[in-house]
């Protein structure tokens, strides 16, 4: 397969279409689409307007393209090494450089589509990308690995609330989930490729706990998160509070369960568990700062 430079699409029977499709590939398309549609959705539910709105999910949707166009380049040696075909710089439908030169323009349109939502909810926003970067750079392999997905599924809400009129700050449970969310769609993500980042000598905290490890720790985080939302604003549960939990609950251990099986199951149950906080928000009509 050659090396990542070898792979690199510029010949004249590459296609225009073929590297779009190639850059679309790269991107890590269902973690971007699922993560831009949840924070829009929660800005909705906040009480952002319109145009606000918009801001906020361009803001979100750059940075998330940014990282995962990151993470596919950086990574695109160690791709090849372990043979994960259907990667598309792998494959060769897509050059690494032209992953980084897409890696760098989301992050340049990103960085003002962030201030535009305010100066606090920018800094907090471009925060999060930061540290997504650091884990695609550098912490991916070490025992902190972790720790960048706290602060950027953190960052998300906080971004939300702080883009609201008068930038009020993110109530502490919804920060709280929010890094609780993010440790378990770290444990999700990796599990599907952690036997090949093993055979490459990533050793980041899932790996040192193993795969089956991981798997059994996936629902703890999870349900945790969910816990939190629906105990944590002032008042009752209620109902709606009670359900999610139990729905959570259910969705976490469905995906640990599937994903000895299913190797995607466990990062969809992360997914899942995220769709029904961010439901559980709209229900309750609980404010997020």
């Amino acid at each position: 397969m050659g090396t990542p430079e070898q792979s690199t699409v510029g010949g004249p029977a590459a296609s225009w279409a073929g590297r779009v499709g190639g850059l679309a590939g790269s991107c890590h398309p269902g973690p971007v689409a699922a993560v831009t549609a949840l924070m829009t959705a929660l800005a909705v539910t906040a009480g952002q307007g319109a145009a606000r709105c918009v801001l906020t999910a361009a803001a979100v949707l750059t940075g998330q393209l940014s990282v995962g166009w990151c993470n596919d380049a950086y990574d695109a040696r160690r791709d090849i090494t372990a043979g994960r075909r259907g990667k598309p710089v792998v494959d060769g439908t897509v050059g690494v450089t032209e992953v980084w030169m897409a890696a760098y323009g989301a992050l340049a349109l990103c960085v003002p589509l962030s201030f535009a939502c305010g100066l606090w909810a920018g800094a907090v926003h471009l925060t999060g990308v930061a540290a997504a970067w650091a884990y695609d750079l550098w912490l991916k392999a070490t025992a902190w690995s972790w720790a960048p997905y706290a602060v950027g599924f953190a960052a998300l809400p906080a971004f939300v609330a702080l883009g609201l009129p008068g930038q009020p700050w993110p109530a502490w449970w919804v920060v709280t989930a929010g890094a609780l969310l993010g440790v378990g769609a770290h444990l999700g993500d990796v599990l599907p490729d952690i036997h090949g980042d093993l055979a490459t000598g990533v050793r980041g905290w899932p790996h040192r706990l193993g795969p089956d490890g991981a798997r059994l720790l996936l629902p703890v985080p999870l349900v945790a998160a969910s816990a939190v939302l629906a105990l944590g604003p002032a008042g009752p549960p209620g109902r709606w509070g009670i359900a999610a939990l139990a729905v959570a609950g259910l969705v976490a251990v469905a995906g640990t369960v599937l994903g000895r099986r299913w190797e995607r199951a466990a990062f969809a149950a992360a997914v899942a568990v995220a769709v029904v906080d961010v439901a559980l928000l709209l229900l309750r009509g609980t404010g997020i700062a």
